[in-house]
C-alpha cells in the first residue's frame, strides 16, 4: 500500500533541465535484442506478433536523446499508455519501470496525470497529441470498452503508418480478435511480463533514437 501511493504521488520531472541533469551520468541504453512493433518482415503476415525476432538497439546514446536540444522535448510524454479501467494495476506496473529506466522516460497515465476537473475527451486527445508513442494495452476489456477504441483511433489518426509510434501489446486476446484498425501494425504479445516490459521499453527508445537521429541529420 506504501508503494501504491508513493506511485500516485510521484513528482513529474519540472523542466527540460531537471530531466537533463538526471540522465548526465546515465550510460548508452543497451544493444541487447528485441522485438520492435515497427519491424518489417517480408515473410511475415500484417499482425503478426514479432516475440521471436531480434532486433538491435541502435547506438545512438541516452545523452543524446535527453540533451536538451533534443526533439524528444517536443513532446510533454515519451509514452502515453491506452488502457481499460480493469488493467490498470498492470498498466501501473509498466509506467512504474519505465519512468524507473535510466532514461527516465515521461509516461501519461490517466488515472494520475489527468487534470482534476478536466473533460474525458479533451484530456485523452490532448494526452495522444502530446505524447511519442502510444502503448495499447489490447486486453479483452480493451475490446469491450468504447474509450479505448476512441483512443485507438486518435492515435491513428496522429500517426496513421506503422512508423513505431503505435505499439500494441496483446494479453489474454486470441489473434483472430487482434483490431482489424492495427492489422498493418506488429504487434508484442505478453506471456512473460519482465520480458515484454523490456520489447516495450526497447521500442519506445527505438523511436526515440530515430528521431533524435532524423533531426541531427536534417541540421547537418
Amino acid at each position: 500500500a506504501g508503494w501504491f501511493r508513493r506511485f500516485l504521488h510521484k513528482p513529474k520531472p519540472s523542466s527540460v533541465e531537471s530531466l537533463k541533469s538526471s540522465h548526465s551520468g546515465s550510460s548508452s541504453p543497451s544493444s541487447s535484442s528485441s522485438s520492435s512493433s515497427s519491424a518489417k518482415s517480408s515473410s511475415s503476415s500484417p499482425g503478426m506478433s514479432l516475440a521471436t525476432s531480434s532486433v538491435s538497439l541502435s547506438p545512438v546514446s541516452a545523452a543524446d536523446i535527453s540533451a536538451s536540444d533534443s526533439p524528444r522535448w517536443d513532446k510533454s510524454y515519451d509514452v502515453c499508455l491506452c488502457h481499460s479501467e480493469g488493467d490498470v494495476a498492470l498498466v501501473e506496473e509498466l509506467v512504474s519501470y519505465l519512468e524507473g529506466q535510466p532514461e527516465s522516460l515521461r509516461c501519461f497515465l490517466q488515472p494520475r496525470d489527468a487534470a482534476a476537473g478536466g473533460a474525458v475527451v479533451t484530456e485523452l486527445c490532448d494526452a495522444v497529441q502530446n505524447s511519442h508513442c502510444w502503448v495499447m494495452l489490447i486486453t479483452p476489456s480493451f475490446l469491450q470498452d468504447p474509450w479505448c477504441r476512441y483512443q485507438m483511433h486518435q492515435a491513428l489518426a496522429e500517426a496513421p503508418v506503422a512508423n513505431g509510434r503505435t505499439i500494441p501489446v496483446l494479453k489474454d486476446v486470441d489473434r483472430k480478435d487482434y483490431p482489424r484498425e492495427l492489422r498493418n501494425i506488429y504487434y508484442i504479445y505478453m506471456v512473460l511480463k519482465d520480458k515484454s516490459f523490456r520489447q516495450i521499453r526497447d521500442t519506445v527508445m527505438r523511436y526515440l533514437q530515430e528521431l533524435c537521429r532524423s533531426s541531427t541529420g536534417r541540421m547537418e
